[in-house]
């Protein structure tokens, strides 16, 4: 096996060296053609764009190639079985090719690979989580078993974590992590339930709006929805919500599961995983806001259309930004959905931050039109 895959490398590395040749053959011919048939001109030709794609990729895939090539002086895998085969990630690019954004981080990406398969995997939730927020979603997949807690206990939440997996290292427990972080596991705050100012929105209210509108919520998303509150407490109303979240230095994806949602581990600049036009609510919560690169909002809120059902509903909750970026920029991109505005609530981000760079809140309800 390893010695037909050493061929295997070897022909290609053939093929694209012969490709080198008879390209700069190609161009060297054309070149002296040219020369010879008309006058010497003030003027260089350039080189076709083309043709220097064409060598960029060639010169690109040996070098690729040569880097991942194993040793020839290594023992081989049947007479090592403990040696960590080198192949794994040309193996799995064969069969499902990788996200282009992870050959933009070969060495995370060749870390991230460099484990000893069919054992238990390294400790590198930190290295996935870096390679995930840099674009490389999904993840190549890995033949390793993953590592879980030993005793995990629904009557004991912490059980539930590995807490090393964290920078935290000295915290054991969902008590000793910042409260106003959403890890409240007997849901008795009275977040998405209370009414406060014009800027929020509860629960009850949604629910009766969408009722008046002859309209029903059923399944919805929660972008950057955290430790998974509001999908707990619409579970609460045979809603079934999906998080998207992040463990950003705590157990968030395992705090939506000892809750009973689920969490989807993925970016905010990723494509929802989910199909088009099955969704009746997407909340976009406070991870959306004004430090995502306004192209890639205008990318979130057009795949949050290709999801909502016709008469779904966008929730914008406490997106904030500078005061005049509102009018001149985010107004006029959520205004090119064409959704009908349900509720538009403004007012000012009274934090140190909000009041320093002269921020405001935004939440807005809109529904999509049933018709195109």
């Amino acid at each position: 096996m390893a010695m037909s895959f050493t061929m295997g490398l070897n022909f290609l590395l053939l093929v694209a060296m012969v490709a080198t040749n008879i390209l700069s053959l190609y161009h060297l011919s054309s070149t002296t053609s040219f020369l010879r048939q008309k006058p010497p001109s003030p003027t260089t030709t350039a080189v076709p764009q083309h043709l220097l794609r064409q060598l960029q990729t060639i010169r690109a895939t040996i070098t690729h190639l040569t880097r991942l090539h194993p040793d020839k002086t290594s023992v081989s895998a049947s007479t090592n079985p403990t040696k960590t085969p080198p192949s794994d990630l040309l193996i799995y690019s064969n069969l499902a090719p990788i996200a282009s954004s992870c050959h933009d981080f070969p060495d995370l990406l060749h870390q991230y690979m460099n484990y000893t398969p069919f054992s238990t995997c390294p400790k590198d939730n930190n290295l996935a989580e870096s390679l995930i927020l840099r674009g490389c979603h999904p993840l190549p997949r890995r033949r390793c078993f993953a590592r879980t807690p030993s005793n995990p206990r629904l009557s004991n939440p912490d059980s539930n974590v590995i807490w090393g997996s964290y920078p935290s290292a000295t915290c054991n427990s969902f008590k000793c992590l910042n409260p106003k972080l959403g890890f409240d596991p007997n849901l008795d705050s009275t977040q998405f339930l209370s009414y406060k100012t014009d800027l929020d929105l509860t629960i009850p209210q949604l629910i009766d709006i969408a009722k008046r509108a002859n309209s029903v919520i059923r399944l919805g998303v929660d972008v950057g929805g955290g430790t998974g509150t509001f999908a707990a407490k619409m579970k609460e109303r045979n809603v079934t919500i999906l998080t998207t979240t992040m463990n950003l230095g705590a157990p968030y994806s395992e705090f939506n599961a000892i809750r009973g949602v689920v969490p989807l581990h993925a970016p905010l600049q990723q494509r929802l995983p989910v199909f088009d036009g099955v969704i009746d609510l997407v909340r976009c919560g406070h991870a959306v806001n004004r430090w995502i690169p306004t192209t890639a909002m205008e990318f979130l809120l057009f795949d949050v259309d290709r999801v909502l059902r016709g008469g779904g509903y966008l929730w914008v909750d406490h997106f904030f930004c500078k005061g005049g970026d509102l009018e001149k920029v985010y107004k006029p991109l959520i205004n090119k959905l064409g959704y009908k505005i349900v509720k538009w609530a403004t007012g000012s981000k009274m934090d140190s931050s909000g009041v320093k760079n002269g921020e405001v809140y935004l939440t807005a309800l809109l529904q999509k039109p049933k018709l195109r």
